[in-house]
């Protein structure tokens, strides 16, 4: 009974942290500007289905996409098993579906095959990162704790993994034996092999079983309530991501409705716009951006795809869209604790541009939308990239000397280049 009031009271306590954490993040998104994406609900869930549940995306890169497939569907699988584990920690019980007989048989065992998958799919990612030290994962944005985050989300599955398959190949000697409360169900391919490890003594087998069930049990808890604080909160926000993800062509960038009016208004004199609250042209600060981005922010696997691709990166200029995403989630962060502290409304006086994004980071961008075709979940940088340099031109009318002198053109010849309208077609006359 003791253990059972004791399981209860972390599970009760884990979910309401965890709830908390998620509240936050929420409110965090909501600092964004409103966006409409609940058009073609269809043509979404098709996305959401294809992207996020069926990474179509991944199997570009073909060996990674393979490992990750086995983690993706080993770890959502294997930890089925946690309604076993919640109602036998509840009620004490054991095994409380052995009762399923061969049913239960086989999905034990196959759990336990891909709790092993699993388990060497995360040694090699951790051996491609720490030995092999693959290029777009030694980035200057991935040091301390990035770096870190992937290392401990790698090691924690390990042993999750790990701690399922001892606890089951104790669980399995102790049938053998006869021992009271372990009731003969399951099948253990896998965890077989590991019971010569094991000692003999049936009070030893029944102290290891149990300690691993409480291990795999926290650490589940544990892990849960580690995701806000991590890039794998993308276990989560992939699905509404890649449901809400911009539908429109690459490379159709979006008109703010403020310059539109003004336009209207000049061409029609009669044309009177909807009322609206006065906004800032472009982005200068996260709640500049729309819900959409931010989002985009939290659902940032950091994998480096992106800048992987990014043909500004591979040439050597500061910009990488990974870094993009991710000082974005920084600084919504950032302002969120601010508001924990300060009430709503407080000001640091930071932004993310300058203080987060530099100006060198934003025109360094050529708008090829290659970070965007690359990410395995739909992230747009360049959305952002996009609304902080609108903000540098029509806010600060701070651009580069050839940004300027391209803008000017197009302004005074209705083209990017000097030559005056009249002149346009000179090239196509005989000599």
């Amino acid at each position: 009974m003791i253990s059972q009031i004791l399981f209860i009271a972390i599970t009760i306590g884990a979910i309401a942290f965890f709830s908390i954490n998620v509240k936050k993040v929420i409110r965090n998104i909501k600092l964004g500007k409103p966006a409409d994406r609940s058009d073609q609900p269809a043509k979404r869930l098709i996305t959401m289905l294809k992207v996020a549940f069926g990474q179509t995306k991944m199997v570009v890169r073909p060996i990674p996409a393979a490992l990750h497939f086995v983690v993706y569907v080993g770890f959502v699988i294997i930890n089925i098993e946690v309604l076993e584990i919640m109602i036998d920690g509840i009620f004490g019980t054991h095994r409380i579906f052995g009762g399923l007989g061969s049913l239960y048989n086989f999905l034990i065992g196959f759990f336990e095959l891909l709790a092993l998958g699993v388990w060497v799919a995360c040694v090699i990612f951790l051996i491609r990162r720490n030995i092999l030290k693959l290029k777009r994962f030694m980035a200057r944005e991935l040091t301390g704790w990035p770096k870190s985050d992937a290392n401990y989300i790698l090691i924690t599955e390990i042993l999750l993994m790990t701690a399922f398959l001892f606890m089951n190949a104790a669980d399995a000697k102790l049938q053998v034996m006869g021992a009271q409360h372990y009731i003969s169900a399951g099948a253990f391919p896998v965890s077989n092999l590991l019971q010569g490890l094991l000692p003999a003594n049936e009070a030893s087998l029944i102290a290891i079983e149990r300690g691993c069930w409480w291990f795999h049990i926290i650490g589940i808890l544990a892990f849960l309530n580690y995701l806000p604080y991590s890039k794998h909160f993308h276990i989560l926000f992939a699905f509404p991501n890649t449901y809400f993800s911009n539908l429109e062509p690459k490379g159709e960038f979006t008109n703010m409705q403020s310059v539109t009016n003004e336009v209207k208004a000049m061409l029609d004199p009669s044309f009177v716009p909807a009322e609206a609250e006065p906004g800032r042209f472009g982005a200068k600060d996260v709640n500049d951006l729309t819900w959409v981005n931010l989002m985009n922010a939290y659902t940032c696997t950091e994998c480096g795809r992106c800048t992987s691709v990014c043909p500004a990166n591979i040439t050597g200029k500061l910009l990488s869209p990974r870094k993009i995403m991710m000082d974005t989630r920084d600084r919504m962060e950032e302002v969120g604790k601010g508001m924990d502290k300060n009430g709503a409304g407080f000001d640091d006086g930071k932004s993310l541009i300058d203080d987060y994004i530099t100006r060198e980071e934003i025109w360094a961008c050529t708008s090829c939308n290659a970070c965007v075709e690359a990410c395995p979940i739909n992230i747009d940088p360049l959305a952002i990239i996009t609304d902080l340099r609108r903000y540098a031109v029509m806010e600060e009318s701070k651009a580069p000397s050839s940004i300027g002198a391209m803008l000017g053109n197009i302004e005074n010849n209705g083209a990017p280049w000097k030559y005056s309208p009249a002149d346009r077609f000179n090239w196509a006359k005989e000599n």
